[in-house]
């Protein structure tokens, strides 16, 4: 499910209209830098869709973003369909964790004798940080559903523990985020020993998605990219392609890369470098996508042609 960013917006005071501000920083397991509802515990962030305010406005009351004192008004994400534990990611990074769908009021608050209504408690939900950033109004929302990710690093010296793995943990940390379950396991950089694994993980459907790093450059034993042309069904050459031609505005070097990306069964594989800083960059291009790709492949989207905006 994607949508948008309509307001972002603070108060000095609890319980009172918030006011839009052009961006807002939000800090990492606080909330909004300079908001009144800010601080350690599971409210940190409040969210409300522009489509409950309204529903308001249709009843002739004057209210508009911030005015039911939620942080982020968001437009075009359906939170009726929201769970706590979903994962959603606003702008370029930060991610939030659903931690409370609505709240109890107790008492009366400045906004509904205001508004004559509050629609928050119904309808809002609230969220904890997860990684900070800033974020504005247009900003893209996406909830992520819940993948089933597994991360293969090929490295012999990994393998034979001659040296510690750092794309391995590092892909699943940030994998992490989005909510997903990760699974790693390492490999020598061995052909046969690949294409047992890739196939029998597609074939018991154990993974949604199989991340490999390592083995994709033009060393001997560089055998990455030959293993997963035999295992995919089909190739999706644009994964490759776009993930070389962001890494070339870094280094030159991913000229020389040879990944490649494709499906078998409602498995997609997509190899990324095996340095931890090129695996990560190439996973940041990824992510924007992966949730429509899980769509397609089980069936949930069948456009592809319109990536939901």
């Amino acid at each position: 499910m994607r949508g948008a960013v309509n307001a972002v917006s603070i108060s000095k005071d609890k319980g009172m209209r918030k006011s839009p501000q052009p961006f807002v920083d939000i800090v990492l397991e606080h909330g909004l830098a300079g908001d009144a509802h800010g601080g350690v515990g599971h409210r940190q962030v409040s969210l409300l869709a522009l489509e409950s305010i309204k529903k308001m406005q249709a009843l002739g009351i004057d209210v508009h973003p911030g005015d039911f004192a939620e942080n982020i008004t968001l437009q075009g994400v359906d939170l009726a369909k929201v769970a706590v534990g979903t994962h959603l990611s606003l702008g370029e990074g930060v991610m939030l964790e659903i931690t409370q769908l609505g709240k109890e009021c107790h008492e009366r608050c400045a906004i509904y004798y205001q508004a004559g209504d509050c629609v928050m408690p119904r309808e809002g939900v609230f969220a904890r940080v997860l990684r900070g950033g800033q974020v504005k109004a247009g900003d893209e929302v996406l909830v992520w559903p819940k993948l089933r990710i597994l991360v293969i690093t090929l490295s012999d010296r990994c393998s034979r523990q001659e040296t510690v793995d750092e794309s391995g943990p590092a892909l699943a940390a940030e994998l992490a985020l989005t909510g997903a379950r990760v699974a790693t396991v390492i490999l020598a950089d061995d052909y046969d020993a690949l294409v047992e694994r890739l196939t029998e993980t597609c074939d018991q459907n154990a993974a949604d998605i199989v991340l490999t790093t390592g083995g994709t450059g033009l060393s001997p034993r560089d055998v990455t990219p030959e293993a997963t042309l035999a295992v995919i069904e089909r190739v999706v050459p644009g994964i490759a392609e776009n993930m070389r031609a962001q890494s070339l505005k870094v280094t030159q070097a991913a000229m020389l890369s040879r990944a490649v990306a494709g499906t078998r069964k409602k498995t997609l594989i997509i190899n990324l470098p095996g340095s931890k800083k090129g695996a990560l960059e190439c996973l940041r291009v990824l992510l924007p996508v992966l949730p429509h790709a899980y769509e397609v492949m089980q069936g949930q989207n069948t456009d592809c042609g319109r990536l939901p905006q």
